[in-house]
């Protein structure tokens, strides 16, 4: 009774075998994949995946890359309009690696949160190098449901985010990444969940990630949190249903 919460199941990296992908994951006792849309083709593919696959759920959103490059406005008339078909928003957020079009990415964010509330879906954030503004964007926007994916915050942004009630995605490098394996200690297990982000950060190196391999997340947070492996897939399941 495995989750992936996270992954982006429409890339290139699995045009060739995705069929096979989904019956690894089925193997593996996986019962949700999320995957998660960064723009217009990406939202529509996954609304596709979701109806195609009985494991598959879709998030749409816009990721901030794209956030200039897309007429966002009409994307969200998109995504309001297949609202009963998606269980989250997200790809979306911030990333401070290249601020050239920072203002544009804050303004799209800012839109998508709005979004979330209005629909009352759960968001799923995307973060890097820009943890402390999306914290406090959230948090002046008064949501409540929401998944940082990834987050790599320092310890005290992680238990600030924690005290707001948010919820975190453990990526399946964790086997190799303390900050990762620190964040499962500081964060209360009703407060996680499991993610590949496939087809990146696998487990297993010189390997394509996909969502069989999420076992290892939760392998991790059953050793990281000293728990029965059983008990966290208990957990994290009452956490899809609490949140989703």
């Amino acid at each position: 009774m495995y989750i992936d919460i996270h992954c982006h199941l429409d890339v290139e990296q699995f045009e060739k075998d995705l069929g096979q992908v989904i019956k690894n994951a089925e193997q593996a006792d996986l019962k949700v994949i999320l995957t998660n849309g960064t723009n217009s083709d990406s939202n529509k593919a996954a609304l596709k995946l979701a109806k195609k696959y009985d494991l598959v759920r879709a998030a749409l959103g816009i990721y901030p890359e794209h956030a200039h490059e897309l007429d966002v406005d009409q994307e969200i008339e998109f995504i309001k309009k297949h609202k009963d078909e998606i269980v989250a928003i997200g790809e979306v957020g911030l990333d401070g690696i290249d601020k050239t079009n920072f203002e544009e990415q804050k303004k799209c964010f800012q839109k998508m949160i709005d979004l979330a509330k209005e629909l009352d879906l759960p968001v799923v954030i995307h973060s890097r190098k820009a943890e402390s503004v999306c914290i406090e964007m959230l948090q002046a926007s008064k949501i409540k449901k929401v998944l940082l994916h990834c987050f790599c915050g320092k310890k005290k942004l992680i238990e600030r985010a924690a005290k707001l009630g948010y919820y975190f995605s453990v990526p399946t490098n964790v086997v190799r990444a303390e900050n990762f394996q620190s964040l499962i200690r500081n964060v209360p297990i009703t407060q996680l969940f499991a993610e590949t982000d496939a087809p990146w950060l696998s487990p297993f190196k010189e390997k394509r990630n996909e969502p069989a391999f999420v076992v290892e997340s939760y392998k991790e947070i059953a050793k990281q949190k000293k728990m029965d492996p059983e008990e966290v897939k208990k957990s994290i399941f009452m956490n899809w249903q609490k949140l989703f």
